[in-house]
Parts: structure tokens; C-alpha cells; sequence
């Protein structure tokens, strides 16, 4: 009996689980001429941009934020121009996040939403570049560790922390996730 119940109460878990998630695919296209230019030999293969951190700030957010819409508004309310998210810990009641979903452009992208699915805050990463947010959480739950962009709709459960560190001025961003740079 033993041998048995444990596949299929995992089994039993794990449909219970996915039944929620919705998964939608998005062409991220721009133009057919950006989507379709060749690498730039005006454009470095790696660069590097060098600044030191002014200050560092830990939010903490707590039950029923929603993590997106939190990190978006603190940025905000702080003035914070450019940011490195360092990490993030805690826990979600339900999530929604997107990931790539191919090889070639246009991209596409996968959104995976559930907001019935609790789940611990393993990491957090991304930067915030010119005031604007590019973040990325991992998620996991006792079959998996998943994650990608964080998407509105990620709400916090127990509590969360996001660590910042706030680069001095100077450090141009800009560019740094323009998948048109190249």
C-alpha cells in the first residue's frame, strides 16, 4: 500500500496544481526590419558598464501586495533611477509570470498565471534601469522550482523582501535589455 500511495497522491497533487495554470503565448515582435536585421559590427559582442552602489534598500512587503505593483511604486516614491535587484525571499498566494518561449525573432513569450498556487520566494534578480523595472523571480512549491518575469497578479503570502542596491548616477542602463541593440 505504501509503495502506491505515495505516486498516486503525487499525481493526484500535481493535476490539482496544473489544472489552475493558464499559459498563454505572445509574439513580442517589433517591426519585420528590426526582427529581421543581422548583428550590428558598431555594437560590442560584450561591454561593460562600471558604477558603484550609492545605497542600499530592503523592502518589505506584506500580506496580499502585489509584488509588481509594490516594487513599481517604491521605485517611485524613492526616486530610484538605476538599481541592481540583488534577491528576494518569501512567499506567494498565486503567481504570474512570463518566460521565452522560442529561438528565433520575433520573441515570444510564455505567460504562466496562477493565482490559486502558493509558492516560496527562492530569488530574486533584474534591474531597474532609467526608473523602469525588469525583474525576475524563482518560484518553487514542493514538486518544482519554476519562475521568469514577474507579472501584475503576483501577490505576496507570508511576507516579502526584495533587497536593492541603488547605483550612483551616472551608470547608463538604457540599453541593457533593448533586444534591438545588436
Amino acid at each position: 500500500m505504501k509503495i502506491f500511495a505515495l505516486p498516486i497522491a503525487f499525481l493526484f497533487s500535481t493535476a490539482v496544481l496544473t489544472a489552475v495554470e493558464t499559459r498563454n503565448e505572445v509574439t513580442n515582435a517589433t517591426t519585420p526590419a528590426e526582427d529581421g536585421k543581422a548583428n550590428s559590427p558598431s555594437v560590442p559582442d560584450v561591454y561593460a558598464i562600471e558604477g558603484k552602489f550609492e545605497r542600499i534598500v530592503i523592502l518589505r512587503f506584506k500580506y496580499q501586495v502585489d509584488l509588481l505593483a509594490g516594487l513599481e511604486r517604491m521605485v517611485k516614491e524613492r526616486g530610484i533611477k538605476n538599481a541592481v535587484i540583488l534577491n528576494g525571499v518569501g512567499s506567494v498566494r498565486g503567481y504570474h509570470v512570463h518566460v521565452v518561449s522560442n529561438r528565433t525573432f520575433p520573441s515570444k513569450n510564455v505567460f504562466m498565471k496562477d493565482p490559486e498556487a502558493p509558492a516560496d520566494i527562492i530569488g530574486m534578480s533584474g534591474y531597474v534601469m532609467d526608473g523602469r523595472l525588469h525583474p525576475h523571480i524563482t518560484l518553487a512549491d514542493a514538486n518544482h522550482s519554476f519562475g521568469g518575469h514577474i507579472e501584475p497578479g503576483t501577490t505576496v503570502f507570508t511576507f516579502a523582501i526584495v533587497t536593492l542596491g541603488i547605483l550612483a548616477d551616472g551608470a547608463d542602463l538604457k540599453q541593457l535589455d533593448d533586444k534591438n541593440y545588436r
